[in-house]
C-alpha cells in the first residue's frame, strides 16, 4: 500500500496534524512544568504500600476529583490507572497539548489541564500504566486483618495485592457496540479509537473519512477532525426520527443547561463543514478486502457513499467489568439502554466499601463525573472518620448543587440520541456479533431458540464473551438479542458473570501472588512445613 494513502491499515498513511508533517517525526510537544511537585509517582510494584486508607481505580475527572478531595482530609490516597498520563479519555494528553491543540479540541478539552495541575499538587501517591484486576474483600489468610478490600494490581511486570479499607471505582465508560454487516472490515474503527490516537500522538486520517452513528461525541470528533483539516466525507446519523418526541417533554430543562448553547455551535459547524444525512434505517459497510464505501439506507432509497476509512460511534455505556467482577450489583437502565451498577446517592454500591462515581455509574458527562468523584472522595473521608458530620454536609451540599447543575439537560440529552433498536441488535444474521470468536447474530438466535435463559448459558454453547475482551464487545448486543429472541426485559435476562482477573495477567505474576494454605493445596496436594510449625515459602507448583 503507497505510504501516507490509508489510515488505519498502515502507520504510513497517518498524519501528524500538529505539524504538518508525518507520524514518526518530533511533534514538538511539551511536558507540564509542575509536574512532580508533591505528588509521589511509583515505577514499580515494590514502590507500592501494602495498604491505603483508599484505592482509587481511574484518573479520568471522576477518579482524579475523588482523589484530590480524599487526601484534602488527610487519607493516604493511591490512584491506579491503566494509562502514561492523568486525564481520562476526555482529557487524554492535555498537559503536553500545545495552544494549537486546545484551539482545536475545544475549551471543555482545556478544562482538563487545570483539573490535572491541582491533581499533581496532591498529597497522594499515583501508579500510572498500572493493570487494576481484582477487587474485593480482603482474604483472611492473606490479609493482613486491618483493612476490609483487597486490590489486585499489577505494576512494571509484578502484580500483587494491595490492602485497602476504601475503593472508588472510577472506570469510565466504553463505546456501544455497532453491529451491522461489515463493521468488522479492514478500514472500519471506532470513533473512540481515532479520538485517541489524535490526543495522545497528533495522528489524523489522511483520505476521505466517513462518520456514522449517534450521540453528541458523533458530531465532536466530525468537528475535530474538520478542524484538523481531515476530509470528511460526510456524517451519517442514525438518530432514531421518533426519539424527538420522548425527548421534547425534556427541551425546556435542556435549553437552560449549558449543553444548549454548546451543542447548537457543535451542529452548525458540522453542517456548515460537511454533508450530514439524517433519517437512516440501515447501514452496509463495502469493499473487497477493505472498506470502500458506505451503503446507506433511508427507508426505500439507498445512497453509496465512497471513503477510505469509516469511524463509528453509537454512544458509550457504563464500563462494567471491574464492578461486576467486585461483586456489585447492576440494573437496567432503559433510558441508557444499557446495564449500569446500583448506586445510591453518595456513589456506594452493593458491596460495602466499594463506590462508584463518574460515567463508570451511569452516563454523566465530564463536569458531573468530577463532582461525582468529589462526592465519593468527601464521604471515604467521614466514613473514616477524618471528617465531622457537620463539616461532611456543608460541604456534600456545595457538591451536590454543582452536580444538580452539571446534570440539567441530560434527559433530554439521553432521549434524543438513545440508539435505535435495529442498529444495537442486528437484524442480519450474518453479522458478527462476538468478534473474538467470530459468532454470528444467527447463531446467537438459534442457541436461543434452544431455550438458554441469559448469556452465561449461551457462552457455554457459542464462546460468545469468552475472548480477550471478556464480552466488552459483545456483551451488550448478546443480552439485548436474547432478551428479544425470549420476549422479556433485558434485566430478566442478565450480563455475562465475571470473574477476575479482568485484564490478563503472566503466569508469573499469578504464581508471585502470596497464597493461601487452601490454593497450595489444591495445586501441590500438600504443604510443607518447617519443624517450628510455620510454613515453608512454596513457590510454583512442586509436585
Amino acid at each position: 500500500m503507497p505510504g501516507q494513502d490509508r489510515w488505519p491499515a498502515e502507520p504510513a498513511g497517518l498524519h501528524d496534524h500538529r505539524r504538518g508533517g508525518h507520524a514518526g517525526r518530533n511533534t514538538g510537544w511539551r511536558r507540564h512544568a509542575g509536574a512532580g511537585r508533591m505528588i509521589k509517582n511509583l515505577q514499580s510494584a515494590a514502590d507500592v504500600a501494602p495498604a491505603y486508607d483508599l484505592v482509587v481505580v481511574g484518573a479520568g475527572p471522576a477518579g482524579l476529583s475523588a482523589a484530590i478531595e480524599a487526601s484534602t482530609h488527610g487519607l493516604a490516597v493511591l490512584l491506579a490507572d491503566e494509562n502514561e498520563a492523568p486525564g481520562g479519555q476526555i482529557y487524554r494528553a492535555v498537559e503536553r497539548a500545545s495552544d494549537a491543540d486546545l484551539a482545536r479540541m475545544g475549551p471543555d478539552y482545556a478544562v482538563g489541564r487545570m483539573l490535572i495541575e491541582r491533581f499533581r499538587r496532591a498529597d497522594l501517591s499515583y501508579a500510572r500504566r498500572a493493570t487494576v484486576w481484582s477487587v474485593g474483600p480482603a482474604d483472611e489468610e492473606t490479609g493482613d486483618g486491618a483493612h476490609a478490600l483487597e486490590v489486585g494490581i499489577s505494576l512494571g511486570g509484578i502484580a500483587r495485592p494491595v490492602a485497602a479499607h476504601r475503593v472508588i471505582l472510577a472506570t469510565g465508560a466504553l463505546e456501544r457496540p455497532f453491529p451491522f454487516p461489515g463493521w468488522t472490515m479492514p478500514g472500519v474503527m471506532a470513533a473512540g479509537a481515532a479520538q485517541i490516537l489524535m490526543k495522545s500522538s497528533g495522528l489524523v486520517p489522511s483520505r476521505r473519512t466517513i462518520l456514522a452513528g449517534t450521540g453528541p461525541l458523533l458530531y465532536l470528533l466530525a468537528s475535530q477532525l474538520l478542524r484538523a483539516g481531515v476530509s470528511v466525507t460526510a456524517v451519517v446519523d442514525t438518530t432514531p426520527v421518533g426519539n424527538w418526541r420522548s425527548a421534547l417533554p425534556y427541551l425546556l430543562g435542556f435549553a437552560a443547561s449549558p449543553y444548549a448553547l454548546k451543542g447548537l455551535k457543535l451542529l452548525l459547524d458540522v453542517h456548515r463543514r460537511t454533508r450530514v444525512i439524517r433519517g437512516v434505517t440501515a447501514l452496509e459497510a463495502v469493499g473487497s478486502g477493505q472498506f470502500s464505501a458506505l451503503r446507506v439506507h433511508r427507508g426505500n432509497k439507498s445512497l453509496h457513499i465512497e471513503g477510505d476509512l469509516l469511524l463509528l460511534h453509537q454512544g458509550i455505556a457504563p464500563n462494567l467489568n471491574l464492578t461486576l467482577a467486585a461483586g456489585c450489583d447492576y440494573i437496567w437502565d432503559e433510558r441508557l439502554a444499557a446495564f449500569r451498577p446500583a448506586v445510591d446517592g453518595r456513589g456506594a454500591s452493593s458491596v460495602p466499601g466499594v463506590s462508584i462515581a463518574g460515567d463508570a455509574a451511569g452516563i454523566v458527562g465530564a463536569v458531573a463525573s468530577a463532582h461525582q468523584g468529589e462526592l465519593a472522595g468527601l464521604s471515604a473521608a467521614l466514613d473514616l472518620n477524618r471528617l465531622g458530620q457537620a463539616a461532611y454536609e456543608q460541604r456534600r451540599d456545595q457538591y451536590a448543587q454543582k452536580l444538580a447543575r452539571a446534570l440539567r439537560g441530560r434527559t433530554f440529552i439521553e432521549h434524543r440520541f438513545r440508539p435505535g433498536k435495529r442498529f444495537r441488535v442486528p437484524e442480519d444474521d450474518g453479522t458478527i456479533v462476538c468478534r473474538c470468536e467470530e459468532i454470528t447474530a444467527g447463531k446467537l438466535r438459534e442457541v436461543a431458540a434452544l431455550g438458554v435463559p441469559g448469556p452465561n448459558q449461551m457462552k457455554a454453547f457459542t464462546r460468545c464473551g469468552m475472548g480477550p475482551c471478556q464480552g466488552r464487545l459483545c456483551g451488550p448486543t448478546a443480552v439485548e438479542l436474547l432478551s428479544q429472541c425470549r420476549g422479556v426485559a433485558p434485566g430478566d435476562v442478565g450480563y455475562y458473570r465475571l470473574r477476575p482477573p479482568i485484564k490478563p495477567l503472566t503466569l508469573g505474576e499469578l504464581a508471585a501472588l502470596p497464597h493461601t494454605e487452601a490454593a497450595i493445596i489444591a495445586v501441590a496436594g500438600f504443604v510443607e512445613r518447617a519443624p517450628d510449625g510455620a510454613q515453608d515459602a512454596i513457590e510454583g507448583s512442586q509436585q
